[in-house]
């Protein structure tokens, strides 16, 4: 892998492979495959619109689209025409995207749907100047845009005449031309504009092709979202380097029968799935949850991936007991993302795996993650400020906590800003908890408060399934609302039971005393999770200060 570039890489990959499939997709309920060639042909057509619509090298280009075939071969388009991709994540609120896509000062925009087309409507006259507005679902083109098959279609009219200043601008892309602009997700004030240039990201690739070991005949289920950077470079990427056939599933609802219909040898995914399957299958022989994880996902898997957020070890060492590995990782979108990852023939599941080739990591005398490489963004869009604070001597602060084991696998422990200082001075690590109650399969989600008190409670989102079939195999209790629940003795003496399991083998510092029951889970659309479903713990604390508050009352 010598290209300068991810279009020149896109080149010479469907040149190799030609008519092989390389994305298979599913449309009006029908799996479809598109070869190589094809996508490479409808990658440059595209890219051939939007020089004709004025998009010059450098231009920023939006998108806000969900997954899909169009996404991917707008994506190569964008980066073919020499300009930079700008996606906010689809289900954010016409005032979050009009952040991202005015501080990017996009020269034009592709859409999906009609859903994402009426934000956009709400914040037109708040953008810059357009050069134009494609949208991909043709049945919600309007007078004001222009439909996917006939912006493609004036692209294939005017390929012959613009081939050469797209052989031009391919050449003229270096490694340190922006390629995207991804914007962090923030558990804090408005997230910064990572600039991510096409040597970040083919770095990366190159690393992560190295480690994984993936080959041609490979096949990879793709589920998390692109507007994310780690299914960006993991999934999308690193499969066109691979040359793995790319298929998408229909959606995050269908997953399980989408494994049924590709039996993937791989797949990326977030924790969070990981341990709703494990609610999903659970049983009291761990025989029969092997065999269920088995069948679920299908007789060719190789290695699952996990990122986005710790993996509880009690998780990942389940999977592991039921032959299906699933190797974690770590990055940020500001490391394009993987810094470390595991690999099926060196592993250890209670680390995130040995830094990439090329990539280097050491810990700070307070216990910071730092690393320094290829890997590492530009910097962040417009603010030189924050720049200077992450980026000191080369090296990325990555805010993480972390130790490297003698053979050089690095475990993370904690969030920097993060840590709780109880009163008495003692310092604890809420993710390492949470994860750990958040194994229980009676425990959905898990948020450990205890900034400056003399111990630590909790919010406690149940798994009312599980917590109805643990009581009524228990004590015979019959169906409970969930609204009713939260205030059940039974409930809370179950859940006090498997909070102290789960807490059994941590330090007394580490114990939660008392916990509240959350009736609904913490979601994106509530604002108390990032789009990579990371906790937004000063929008969660805000919101229940006063239930937290009466938690440390009328306490010795």
């Amino acid at each position: 892998m010598n290209e300068r570039n991810l279009v020149e890489l896109h080149r010479c990959q469907a040149e190799r492979f030609g008519p092989r499939p390389v994305l298979r997709y599913k449309r009006y309920g029908v799996w479809h495959d598109l070869t190589w060639e094809q996508y490479r042909a409808e990658a440059l057509a595209a890219a051939a619109a939007l020089i004709e619509c004025g998009i010059a090298p450098g231009d920023r280009v939006g998108m806000v689209a969900e997954n899909s075939v169009d996404w991917l071969i707008a994506d190569m388009a964008i980066l073919a025409a020499g300009a930079v991709n700008v996606p906010p994540h689809a289900p954010l609120t016409a005032r979050q995207i009009l952040f991202q896509l005015a501080d990017a000062e996009i020269n034009f925009l592709f859409v999906s749907n009609r859903i994402q087309l009426d934000k956009i409507r709400q914040i037109r006259a708040q953008l810059p100047p357009l050069r134009g507005l494609v949208v991909f679902d043709r049945t919600a083109r309007t007078e004001e845009t222009l439909s996917w098959e006939a912006f493609r279609q004036r692209g294939r009219r005017a390929l012959p005449r613009l081939a050469e200043e797209l052989a031009h601008r391919e050449a003229a892309l270096g490694p340190d031309d922006l390629a995207t602009i991804m914007y962090t997700s923030g558990t804090t004030g408005n997230p910064k504009g990572v600039m991510l240039t096409h040597g970040n990201l083919l770095s990366n690739v190159r690393a992560l092709v190295a480690r994984s070991g993936q080959q041609p005949g490979d096949v990879v289920l793709s589920w998390l979202p692109y507007t994310h950077i780690y299914a960006r470079t993991v999934d999308h990427y690193s499969t066109l380097a691979s040359g793995v056939l790319l298929c998408l599933a229909e959606s995050a609802d269908t997953l399980v029968q989408d494994l049924a219909d590709m039996q993937p040898t791989h797949m990326a995914s977030v924790p969070r799935f990981y341990e709703k399957i494990l609610t999903w299958v659970a049983d009291p022989d761990p025989q029969v949850v092997g065999q269920r994880l088995r069948e679920l996902f299908g007789p060719r898997v190789n290695w699952l991936s996990s990122g986005g957020a710790p993996l509880p070890y009690p998780v990942a060492r389940t999977y592991a007991d039921a032959g299906v590995l699933v190797l974690q990782g770590y990055g940020l979108t500001e490391t394009s993302p993987v810094i470390s990852f595991n690999a099926k023939d060196a592993y250890k599941l209670e680390t995130v795996g040995r830094p990439l080739p090329g990539v280097e990591v050491k810990i700070a005398a307070d216990g910071e993650v730092l690393t320094r490489g290829p890997h590492v963004m530009k910097g962040y869009w417009k603010n030189p400020q924050a720049t200077a604070e992450a980026i000191r001597d080369g090296w990325f602060y990555t805010g993480d906590l972390g130790e490297l084991d003698s053979d050089g696998f690095l475990k993370i422990t904690g969030r920097k800003k993060e840590l709780l200082v109880l009163s008495n001075g003692k310092k604890v690590a809420p993710a390492f908890i949470e994860g750990l109650l958040q194994a229980d399969p009676c425990i959905d989600q898990a948020v450990v408060c205890g900034e400056g008190r003399n111990y630590l409670t909790a919010l406690i989102v149940p798994n009312w399934t599980n917590v109805r079939a643990a009581l009524a195999e228990a004590r015979g209790t019959g169906e409970l609302s969930e609204i009713e629940s939260t205030t059940s003795p039974a409930v809370m003496e179950l859940l006090q039971g498997r909070i102290q399991a789960a807490l059994a083998d941590v330090s007394s510092a580490e114990q939660v005393r008392k916990f509240l029951i959350v009736p609904q889970p913490f979601s994106v659309a509530a604002d108390e999770l990032t789009v990579s479903l990371k906790l937004r713990r000063n929008v969660i604390l805000a919101k229940y200060a006063q239930q937290i508050e009466a938690l440390y009352r009328d306490t010795i």
